[in-house]
């Protein structure tokens, strides 16, 4: 109902949307003479402002059209690679004849922003790498029938990509990614894979969140998966190639993330509007560079998503060894000839210090020879990948560490590369005995599950015996009364045949045997003076001459006396 509400909130503002642009456009005339006065400033300011907020930002483009290689400008390309449903292998294709360059395969964050937003990364390497990325796809543009993604799907597509890449690739996993690229490093390992990596640099992963725990940490491993599944987990609604996928939807992460820190998100947003009306162009711009990479968000695939809950945040499969991938156990100290660089942001309010780092420890079985880490000073979460110091300081360490990574020279064909990705896939898929579960969406949940009913035991039966049920007592005493009102109304015989008659009917609803020996009882109240139910039964248990007494209540005072006018009434008759 939220993703139907969210859809038509952005439907209806389109109008205010396109309104404000409109009128900003108008107050901008190259000959008007007021463009330049405070008035007009101020009010294009306030349209501009507006028509961005009621903006629904699309994926941006790369706008990575050239580079600059030995003084010279070189136009770039966008090739894919390989096409997958949920994500494309990209090469920025330079259009230029260079000898042979390092291959960098770049993974994207599949976290909810566009691979877009690596857009600094892959520039401070095109001069003299090969780049590839991982381009995620929109869940909601991805249609039902290609099936649903997982975490183990999400290293499949990695171990893919390798291998149509070939050998001595460098591979750099930014934030979330690294604990996919570091178990797809692992298989690849304990398979002998001619594919594994030369060298891994993982920046600013969640590796581990018991170290160092972020506000995000403690948001993401202090809730139950169930909750995640019924807080956040939507279907795609109708109007999108996805309907009906279930996802977590962009706008719920983007208001998570501005919520962290809402007072300097409005803040620069006013910040914003007085660089508009004072002219500070470049201030202006860089804040709508900013925020329509930040604003561009894009649904998550709902089994990977709960996946990554369970295995990163909640059971920490990684540093604790458990991690599997399709029931298969992984093991960390496999990988032995692949470099290993981590990176760390002193400022980094997302992932904290040393989550990243102890990725070392776990790769124990690499020579220290082969291990670098490095802390970025001064640097966030996205100043690691992106801005200035990245490009002054973390990228030519980067690169550095790349050069040093031994290669293993094996120039593998494409149709050898296709043969060994086949029976790699065979392998794994044959080791494979017991697959991982869909997500916890596919599980029925505990609070809903239905025990079977146990059958009594004699000690339970004896219980209930000695407790009578209180439905049927209430329903025997109100027969009681029943059978009261008619011998009221009906004309008596005697006494003590009256003061008989409840329990008679009140031990009819018994079994046969207790049927017998409430007619002998009654048959002996006739003549006795004490009433019906004080009566001794016979061929009883305790527990049921307790459940008959407790059954045949005396009768009330007043139709004690009621009986004794009509007795009184027969005696003067019959004297007469």
């Amino acid at each position: 109902m939220l993703y139907n509400m969210n859809a038509h909130f952005m439907d209806a503002m389109r109008p205010v949307h396109v309104m404000a642009r409109m009128t900003r456009q108008f107050l901008y005339q190259p000959l008007n003479p007021l463009n330049y006065s405070v008035t007009f400033r101020t009010l294009r300011a306030g349209m501009e402002l507006t028509e961005r907020l009621t903006d629904c930002y699309e994926a941006p483009a790369w706008g990575l059209d050239s580079t600059e290689i030995n003084g010279k400008d070189v136009g770039i390309s966008y090739e894919v690679v390989q096409s997958k449903p949920y994500c494309n292998l990209l090469h920025f294709k330079r259009e230029a004849e260079l000898e042979q360059q390092p291959k960098v395969l770049m993974v994207a964050p599949l976290s909810g922003h566009y691979a877009t937003l690596l857009r600094g990364t892959v520039k401070a390497f095109l001069p003299d790498h090969e780049v590839y990325i991982t381009e995620w796809k929109n869940a909601r543009d991805v249609p039902m029938a290609d099936g649903t993604f997982h975490f183990d799907d999400y290293v499949d597509y990695l171990i893919d990509f390798l291998h149509t890449l070939g050998p001595d690739v460098h591979v750099m996993a930014v934030c979330q990614p690294c604990v996919p690229a570091l178990v797809a490093a692992g298989l690849m390992a304990m398979d002998d894979d001619p594919a594994l990596p030369a060298s891994m640099t993982l920046m600013g992963g969640p590796v581990d969140v018991r170290i160092s725990p972020t506000e995000v940490n403690d948001y993401a491993s202090g809730k139950d998966l169930e909750w995640f599944e019924d807080n956040v987990i939507m279907r795609v609604s109708r109007g999108f190639a996805g309907r009906g996928q279930l996802v977590y939807p962009g706008f719920i992460q983007l208001s998570g993330f501005m919520s962290m820190n809402w007072d300097t998100h409005i803040s620069k947003h006013f910040k914003f509007f007085t660089d508009l009306v004072r002219g500070d162009g470049d201030s202006a711009e860089g804040h709508r560079l900013f925020y329509n990479e930040y604003l561009a968000v894009m649904d998550m695939p709902a089994h990977y998503y709960l996946d990554t809950i369970r295995k990163v945040f909640l059971d920490q499969d990684l540093p604790s060894g458990t991690m599997e991938h399709r029931g298969r156990l992984v093991d960390m100290k496999a990988i032995k000839n692949m470099s290993m660089m981590t990176i760390e942001g002193e400022l980094d309010d997302i992932t904290g210090r040393g989550q990243t780092a102890c990725a070392l420890d776990l790769c124990e079985s690499i020579p220290k020879s082969r291990k670098q880490h490095l802390e970025a000073e001064g640097v966030g979460h996205y100043g690691i990948f992106n801005g200035r110091r990245y490009r002054e300081m973390i990228a030519p360490k980067i690169k550095a560490f790349m050069a040093k990574a031994p290669l293993s020279g094996k120039a593998v064909p494409a149709s050898e590369a296709k043969a060994v990705a086949a029976t790699t896939a065979a392998k794994r898929s044959t080791r494979a005995v017991a697959p991982e579960p869909a997500s916890a969406l596919a599980k029925p949940k505990a609070t809903r599950s239905r025990k079977p009913a146990a059958a009594k035991t004699s000690e339970t039966k004896a219980s209930e015996a000695k407790v009578p049920d209180v439905k049927t007592q209430e329903v025997k005493a109100q027969a009681v009364k029943t059978t009261e009102s008619k011998t009221a109304a009906a004309p008596a015989t005697s006494p003590a045949a009256s003061k008989a008659k409840p329990a008679a009917k009140t031990t009819t609803a018994k079994p046969a045997a207790k049927t017998t020996t409430a007619k002998s009882s009654t048959a002996k109240s006739s003549t006795a003076k004490t009433p019906a139910a004080k009566t001794p039964v016979t061929k009883t248990t305790a527990s049921k001459t307790t459940a008959t007494k407790a059954a045949a209540p005396k009768p009330a005072a007043s139709e004690k006396a009621t009986a004794k006018k009509t007795t009184a009434r027969s005696t003067k008759k019959t004297d007469s």
